[in-house]
């Protein structure tokens, strides 16, 4: 063997040990990446709270689906128009109707899914936020869009997202004198306001 043959199968083994060096720290950091992932998962499933069951999932569906059905009644009763010329309900109805047919889907295929979630202590913050939701629309006619707007933006980023009472504070103010700006200066839309 001369010695070109010798450097040469030298630098092939010490190519190829760097080659197996460089695959085992790759497979030692995706072995250690897929350990993370599923210490993630594991995590996120115990912070989750339990399946609700196949008859709660289809109530779900059942009142969405009850939902779009209302809506698509009152939407038509506003009128739908022509396409060249579309009324006040067309936009209305044609939300209802994929509310319908996602819901529908929902029913037929919802029994074997498992996201539904029982009802704990976290579900009553889904009933703030549609009491709250309720209450605005109540007020908007009666004292205008600034009151009602600033309350649930302060009650929502309080109490349901859990920010500082300055941060709900300059969030709140800030974005209702965005809307207002956006909308009643410079859009000119007619909402009910104070100011």
């Amino acid at each position: 063997m001369s010695m070109s043959d010798e450097a040469a199968s030298t630098g092939s083994s010490a190519g190829s040990s760097a080659e197996a060096g460089s695959l085992q720290a790759g497979s030692l950091q995706e072995g250690s990446l897929q350990e993370e992932a599923d210490r993630l998962q594991a995590e996120m499933e115990e912070a989750r709270p339990p399946h609700a069951g196949p008859l709660a999932q289809i109530g779900a569906a059942v009142v969405a689906l009850a939902v779009g059905v209302f809506g698509a009644i009152g939407s038509f009763a506003l009128g739908l128009g022509q396409l060249t010329q579309p009324g006040p309900g067309l936009w209305p109805f044609a939300i209802s109707v994929v509310i319908v047919v996602l819901s529908a889907t929902l029913v037929v295929t919802g029994r074997g899914l498992q996201d539904t979630e029982r009802f704990s202590r976290s579900s009553l913050l889904t009933v703030v936020g549609l009491v709250t939701l309720v209450l605005l629309a109540a007020l908007l006619p009666v004292i205008g869009f600034e009151i009602p707007s600033l309350l649930l933006m302060f009650v929502w980023l309080r109490w349901l997202g859990k920010e500082s009472w300055r941060s709900s504070i300059v969030i709140s103010i800030g974005a209702v004198a965005a809307f207002y700006l956006l909308f009643v200066v410079l859009l000119q839309i007619p909402l009910p306001r104070l100011i």
